[in-house]
């Protein structure tokens, strides 16, 4: 049978618009396949928008130099270890509600909420303090080697461990009693460490540019991997349900190592001066603070791919950091510093400018 070429024209027309409609069908049940299997990638997909960005800058008192910082969530409590003692802010309210002192020279805070203890190394002190997470006075200490400065808090052995610098070692403190139970030759100099939930605790070997896995119930080493081409790591942290380590090397590259069998993954390029790196689960993003003043994004795209998908600019000196999991606001310090004339031996050859230390907080609102 002949058709009549107008009402072909129609038939052609009809079926190109029935084809188009069964693809847009088809996108909109892939999507929505794809983000009941992948909440975490659907929202990033869904909040693609402005990178981050400063919210809020919040003067803290005291002139002394820091280290770690510390958020717990449930209280929106920020630990910042800041000479020799621990100022508490609020990031909600923006106001400073407590002091942990008594301390010489402290570097980083770990929390055990079920034991209602936070727990700070003092490396000159070679002590790792105890204080009342609700109360924040201090309530004790146990002994450490010196230098103590990283450390990690292991919810499955109920555990602490620091990380002390220049005796290449690890003291292991039950959270519970507060007691010493033991001490791990690292054979290099160590940086931060982080636990994955069940079993295992990592640390960066700065000296050697290594990795190592613990057994922290037998408190033994089981595993030391190579960074290489990362040399001189310091931050270190986690995606704990993928099994991958996000190390910050001085070398300016972020190497992701599989924490199963210690292989490079891959690297990207990051700032200069690294102290800290954080992983957002909720994102699949990690984080570099840079003491250059940056703030890399790198996303997990896969297991086993990775991409740099911000440089955001913060400030000079802010090379340390800790993360909202919730909110994925990050925080950072910084101050205003000044170079000293003729330094005496084995001193910082810099000051701090009196009353220029504050938190930065940027986020993506």
């Amino acid at each position: 049978m002949t058709l009549h070429p107008r009402l072909l024209a129609l038939l052609r027309t009809a079926t190109l618009y029935t084809v188009a409609f069964l693809i847009a069908l088809a996108l909109v049940a892939t999507t929505r396949t794809f983000a009941k299997r992948h909440p975490a990638r659907a929202a990033t997909m869904q909040s693609a928008g402005p990178g981050y960005h400063l919210l809020k800058t919040i003067p803290i008192p005291g002139d002394s130099f820091w280290d770690y910082l510390k958020f717990q969530p449930s209280t929106n409590r920020l630990f910042i270890t800041h000479g020799d003692h621990v100022v508490v802010v609020n990031v909600k309210t923006g106001k400073v509600v407590g002091n942990i002192g008594g301390m010489q020279g402290i570097h980083g805070v770990v929390l055990a909420p079920e034991f209602n203890r936070g727990f700070v190394t003092d490396g000159r002190a070679a002590k790792l303090w105890i204080f009342n997470l609700k109360t924040l006075k201090v309530i004790g200490s146990a002994p450490t080697d010196p230098d103590a400065d990283g450390d990690v808090y292991d919810p499955f052995s109920k555990r602490v461990f620091t990380f002390n610098g220049d005796s290449n070692t690890s003291t292991v403190v039950d959270a519970r009693t507060g007691k010493a139970v033991g001490k791990i030759e690292l054979g290099g100099d160590p940086e931060f460490p982080v636990a994955d939930g069940r079993g295992h605790v990592y640390d960066n070997i700065e000296s050697t540019s290594e990795i190592v896995e613990i057994d922290s119930t037998t408190m033994k080493i089981i595993h030391r991997w190579p960074l290489a081409p990362g040399e001189h790591s310091s931050g270190l942290a986690i995606d704990a349900e993928h099994g991958i380590l996000f190390s910050g090397c001085h070398n300016k590259l972020m190497v992701m190592m599989d924490a199963n069998d210690g292989h490079v993954i891959a690297t990207e390029p990051i700032g200069e001066g690294v102290d800290a790196t954080r992983f957002d689960p909720r994102t699949q993003d990690a984080f570099a603070s840079t003491g250059d003043g940056h703030l890399t994004v790198i996303h997990e795209d896969s297991p086993t791919q990775f991409s740099v998908v911000e440089n955001a600019s913060t400030e000079r000196g802010a090379r340390t950091m800790a993360l909202d999991p919730i909110t994925g606001d990050v925080f950072t310090v910084t101050a205003q510093v000044e170079r000293i004339p003729n330094p005496p031996p084995h001193t910082r050859p810099f000051k701090m400018v009196p009353g220029t230390f504050h938190l930065l907080i940027f986020g993506k609102e």
